[in-house]
């Protein structure tokens, strides 16, 4: 369950930066381009974390995914993106994938990805 908690985090974290991205102006604004760095270290940060715990593909997926769909809303609502069908229907399938993924095989990302060292497979 902390695994999920980080990956929430993380997404939170990395749509911040990228909002920060935007508001820096390509990096011409100190506060925002700050904020960005910050924001991204935090979210790798959350992001590793989750990873200790959950498949990477699922993590990645589900990470990518939502903060798209998140970033995408925030464009259209705080920066005037153009608000379009194609765009609705997109972040639509993009959230839809990040659902299926999480129901999966049933094992809903919990179970720990298996290293070398774990399966007694680590190069001696």
């Amino acid at each position: 369950m902390t695994s999920w908690i980080y990956l929430l985090l993380a997404i939170l974290l990395e749509v911040a930066g990228t909002t920060s991205m935007k508001l820096s102006e390509g990096l011409s604004k100190p506060v925002p381009s700050i904020m960005m760095f910050i924001f991204y270290v935090l979210c790798f940060s959350s992001l590793s974390m989750a990873l200790k715990e959950m498949e990477v593909g699922i993590a990645y997926a589900i990470w990518s995914g939502l903060g798209t769909a998140i970033v995408a809303i925030i464009g259209v609502i705080v920066f005037k993106d153009a608000f379009t069908v194609k765009k609705v229907i997109a972040v639509g399938l993009i959230i839809a994938g990040c659902v299926l993924l999480n129901l999966g095989d049933g094992a809903h990302g919990q179970q720990a990805a298996k290293l070398p060292q774990d399966t007694g497979m680590a190069a001696k």
